[in-house]
């Protein structure tokens, strides 16, 4: 249930009504909005009468019923506002959201040795990039591949992050591994593996790093917004939705099929930012870069893009990863979409912290 008060209502009266709602043994949730002030209601509110709460003050203006089983996910919750994640960077705050600039993540599958991942930093930095992602912990099909090198990768990541400025999206796997992670990340990752790890989401939900929740490869929507509703219902509003292909009939072409069509339905059910990983979605090359901009065009907030120095040599996903040389160019060509959709910042979308 929300509670919309009126343009112009004073914060002393919100505080008063929010008070009330946790007499009544509520969890009022305050919602500044672009206009309005938005108090969310979680708790029990199945019997209680919108009328009886509108009447609790002159300056409500009506009282909503979210019907969702996703409360705080969906955007109703913010009166059909779209929401914003702010992630404080080396270079300053970057912003996450439908009325944002549109945000390039890049970099390798996993984190190889320190020259590879810095090298890789500093040339998705200069063509525009704002995070650098790589794995120090890598989830792998086979108990035989290539893992990762765990908490040493991490150290590799801040040396980059040092050398560019750039954000860093890793990816958590284990929840003994949050503390150290946390130091080093700007953007905690839990990957499509642990999208329904209900247990993690409960962790990373309690902390305040910003988390990328990736779609569970056979996961529907609903299912999708319900895991990303654990993290909220935690106390973390940080969230961002990465959709990175799902597993579908046909699989000998593509990696996995990248659903483009969840872009405009989640923008209608949710008002958490979204991201689209096409090189997971894909699963080669050739075809990221007209994913990304088809992406774009969908209305994509975020593009998270695998680019590695030698790709034929990467310990993990080399077939899906750019070189720097066509990243640059890929570049180049979304900023043509980006800017006819009006997504796309001239200056760096960076502010001062």
């Amino acid at each position: 249930m929300i509670v919309v008060m009126k343009v112009g209502s004073p914060e002393d009266e919100v505080n008063r009504l929010m008070g009330e709602f946790k007499a009544w043994g509520l969890v009022p949730e305050k919602i500044v909005g672009r206009h309005k002030v938005v108090i969310g209601l979680v708790g029990e509110t199945a019997e209680l009468d919108p009328l009886q709460i509108q009447e609790a003050s002159p300056w409500i203006e009506e009282v909503l019923r979210v019907e969702k089983p996703y409360k705080r996910a969906s955007r109703e919750y913010r009166n059909g506002e779209a929401s914003e994640v702010l992630v404080p960077t080396p270079n300053g705050l970057v912003a996450f959201g439908e009325h944002h600039p549109l945000i390039v993540v890049a970099g390798p599958c996993s984190v190889e040795n320190e020259e590879m991942i810095v090298e890789t930093a500093r040339r998705v930095q200069a063509a525009g990039a704002k995070f650098l992602r790589g794995g120090a912990f890598k989830p792998r099909t086979s108990p035989y591949a290539f893992q990762g090198h765990g908490e040493s990768a991490l150290n590799l990541l801040a040396a980059a992050r040092e050398a560019t400025g750039l954000g860093i999206i890793t990816e958590l796997m284990d929840a003994a591994d949050l503390e150290p992670l946390a130091e080093i990340a700007d953007v905690i990752q839990i990957g499509a593996r642990n999208m329904q790890n209900f247990s993690l989401l409960k962790k990373v939900g309690a902390q305040d790093k910003p988390i990328l929740l990736k779609r569970g490869m056979s996961a529907t929507i609903e299912e999708w917004l319900m895991a990303a509703e654990y993290i909220l219902a935690a106390g973390n509003p940080n969230v961002i939705l990465c959709e990175r292909g799902i597993r579908t009939f046909d699989s000998k072409y593509t990696r996995n099929t990248l659903d483009l069509a969840a872009i405009p339905v989640l923008r209608a059910l949710t008002h958490l930012p979204i991201m689209i990983d096409p090189s997971h979605g894909t699963g080669k090359w050739e075809y990221v870069p007209s994913m990304a901009l088809a992406s774009i065009a969908a209305g994509a907030d975020s593009l998270m893009i695998e680019v590695h120095p030698n790709p034929k040599k990467a310990l993990s996903d080399g077939p899906q990863s750019l070189t720097p040389e066509r990243f640059d160019s890929l570049m180049v060509e979304m900023a043509v979409i980006g800017k006819a959709v009006g997504r796309w910042a001239e200056e760096p979308a960076i502010a001062a912290v």
